[in-house]
């Protein structure tokens, strides 16, 4: 499935039973649902987002292929969040979906996004690092079920101050 055969939508808490079985698919640490339902309903920095195949492309696949969710905290937005259901990876859909993101930062006024990754997760890492975002630090032992560490990344969005194009 490509980008033209999906559309992305605010997360709403219909979704969340979805999200509950893709996050325990995803992810050694699987948020529960009740975090994205206080999430949607509490958070007012929080905008999460789904992958859903349009219409005419969604006989065989499941509802929503991919997830995300970032907090906006003026300049910053910080990704919290960023899964791909197992069986349409590799297919660019987390690619539109952090190209997406990145876009609703840039618009609203970030300067730059942020977010962390478990450092055995390489695929991850190399689709960041594609998309711009740099290493700027490690949070040893970050994860809680293994000690593994977090791999911390920012991509720096341009102004129109830095921008030399703007010019």
């Amino acid at each position: 499935m490509h980008a033209g055969q999906v559309q992305i939508q605010p997360m709403s808490v219909q979704d969340i039973p979805f999200i509950e079985g893709l996050e325990i698919a995803c992810f050694p640490e699987p948020w529960p649902g009740d975090i994205y339902r206080h999430e949607l309903a509490h958070n007012r920095l929080s905008s999460y987002w789904v992958v859903r195949p349009v219409q005419e492309h969604a006989e065989d696949a499941p509802p929503i292929l991919a997830y995300g969710g970032y907090w906006a905290m003026g300049s910053e937005v910080h990704i919290v969040t960023v899964a791909t259901h197992p069986d349409y990876r590799r297919q660019g859909l987390g690619r539109v979906l952090m190209a997406w993101m990145i876009e609703r930062a840039r618009a609203g006024g970030a300067t730059e996004v942020t977010l962390e990754v478990r450092a055995g997760n390489v695929a991850a890492q190399a689709l960041y690092a594609q998309m711009g975002f740099v290493v700027v630090g490690r949070r040893k032992g970050y994860y809680h079920n293994n000690g593994e560490d977090a791999v911390l990344m920012t991509l720096f969005l341009p102004t129109v101050a830095t921008d030399p194009s703007f010019n």
